[in-house]
């Protein structure tokens, strides 16, 4: 098998560079210069190998040859983004093309190098597809957070929630939903307390990031 891996590392739990590329020169050189910046790395000769492989769970990169044997790397980039793999992807190639290069960058790769090019190029690159998918992972999870305390709302919290978010005094919902203001006020407390909102301005904010403002 072609892959090639930080296995061993200490780092075994920080970010990879994933390297498809199908001359196995290249991806010996790019795997001993990931190597060389204490980053994980496993290289593929394929981009049918390395879908086989599971997600990863921490920070990564993709670094892909632009021809590979078979199915192009921009074909392999169109269906990255037809299964939503936000994966960040640079692009290599050994050809100077630029209308490819468009297209690859205009489908949302965050760089195009062509071969030969400088080592601290494409370190660099590296450098900032890794910051980039970090901060989509910790969005990711913040999200997925947000959508849970929103999730442990009773539906009259979130009836009243959605009210108050709209700028609504407590009196006023409370003739919107026919209950006791004092009652608004409790749940509009619980719903505070649940999302974890340290300011009504920061309740808005989730609000807002939930899709949920409008709804009343």
């Amino acid at each position: 098998m072609s892959q090639e891996s930080l296995s061993d590392s200490p780092l075994d739990n920080g970010p990879i560079v994933f390297v498809v590329d199908d001359d196995e020169s290249v991806r010996i050189a790019l795997n001993s210069l990931f190597r060389s910046m204490d980053v994980r790395v496993e290289t593929f000769a394929s981009a049918a190998e390395f879908i086989r492989r599971p997600d990863p769970q921490a920070p990564c990169c993709l670094v892909l040859d632009v021809r590979l044997q078979g199915s192009s790397g921009l074909d392999f980039q169109r269906e990255l983004l037809e299964s939503a793999n936000k994966l960040p992807i640079i692009f290599i190639s050994g050809h100077g093309d630029i209308a490819m290069s468009v297209k690859a960058m205009k489908a949302g790769a965050l760089d195009f190098l062509v071969k030969p090019f400088r080592d601290q190029d494409l370190l660099d690159a590296v450098s900032a597809a890794l910051r980039t998918d970090t901060k989509r992972r910790e969005l990711a999870k913040e999200d997925a957070g947000l959508h849970a305390c929103y999730q442990s709302l009773t539906a009259r919290e979130r009836e009243v929630m959605a009210y108050a978010v709209k700028g609504l005094m407590n009196k006023q919902i409370a003739g919107e939903i026919s209950i006791s203001e004092v009652t608004v006020k409790i749940h509009r407390g619980n719903a505070m307390k649940k999302m974890k909102a340290k300011s009504f301005a920061d309740l808005v904010r989730m609000a807002e990031s939930l899709g949920i403002g409008g709804k009343h």
